[in-house]
């Protein structure tokens, strides 16, 4: 019988971080025991350290991302955490529409999308309450580094109990085609939305040109698992790709590594962030106070 001992879980934990930089701490190897069982079946395999022997005589690079994969948190749901969506329909995007009045061009980047619901909530958000934006530029880009959950989103089909969270009825009916147990999203969202496979752990973010640049990023309940020094990196490379006066949305327990270089802004109960401008830096304090639960208390 295969016990804790028997398998090199550290060895599993340094290949998720090198491909993901998700920290695993070890009171969470049971993890792999749970998540992995798929993998090893498809193998052929019946215990992890038969996988992790596979791997040491013989580097897998597809294989050691399917481990990688698996180990990735997806959670997701349409209009998750509604009150940035409210907040962005009734106070923010008027504001952002009136100042691109001449541009014409809205970007939206959907950062570790998961299986696809957020970016698709945002055009159903554009398509509902802004329908004088036709003929607008609007565009969603959905990114994750798990390929199977992209490939999921690219398609844009979702059972039952998927609608079940967080959908309004209207919505339903109005953006999705039914066949079975089984919805899918209408053409009209659809083409608003792309996605890919990307990392946002790499040495460069999946956006870098000048032409790239967000009008809102969602960022949530990404960097739980990321290193300090990564949740760093990863933030100035959002800083760099976002507008100057773009919003910035992370998950309610997250807050920014490097806080002097963005402004945190409380409103309709939800908090998110603005990039600090290299004027606005100069001679500013650090940053913004935190609660122990991770919300802010007071910018500076």
């Amino acid at each position: 019988m295969q016990t804790a001992q028997s398998v090199d879980y550290g060895y599993l934990r340094q290949l998720v971080f090198g491909l993901s930089q998700n920290v695993l701490d070890p009171s969470r190897d049971y993890l792999f025991d749970t998540r992995l069982t798929k993998l090893l079946r498809n193998q052929g395999m019946t215990h992890l350290e038969e996988l992790v022997q596979h791997l040491k005589l013989k580097r897998n690079p597809v294989l050691e991302r399917s481990i990688a994969d698996a180990m990735t948190i997806n959670e997701t749901s349409f209009f998750r955490d509604s009150r940035p969506f409210e907040l962005l329909r009734t106070d923010l995007l008027p504001k952002m529409i009136e100042a691109r009045r001449h541009m014409r061009s809205l970007r939206f980047w959907s950062a570790a999308c998961s299986t696809g619901q957020e970016a698709y909530s945002l055009g159903m958000l554009m398509l509902e309450h802004f329908p004088l934006l036709t003929g607008w530029n609007l565009r969603m880009e959905g990114t994750d580094i798990c390929t199977e959950v992209v490939e999921k989103a690219q398609h844009g089909c979702y059972h039952r109990i998927e609608m079940n969270r967080g959908l309004p009825a209207r919505f339903v009916v109005r953006y999705f085609d039914h066949l079975g147990e089984d919805w899918t999203v209408k053409q009209e969202v659809k083409k608003m939305c792309n996605f890919r496979q990307a990392s946002l752990s790499g040495a460069t973010l999946p956006f870098s040109r000048a032409e790239d640049r967000f009008d809102v990023i969602f960022l949530r309940n990404v960097m739980l698992y990321f290193s300090q020094e990564t949740r760093k990196v990863l933030l100035a490379g959002i800083h760099r790709v976002l507008a100057p006066d773009g919003i910035l949305f992370l998950g309610s327990s997250e807050q920014p590594a490097d806080p002097s270089i963005w402004t945190p802004v409380l409103a309709g109960g939800t908090c998110y962030f603005r990039p600090r401008q290299p004027s606005e830096m100069i001679g500013k304090p650090l940053g913004v106070r935190w609660s122990a639960g991770g919300a802010a208390l007071a910018g500076h």
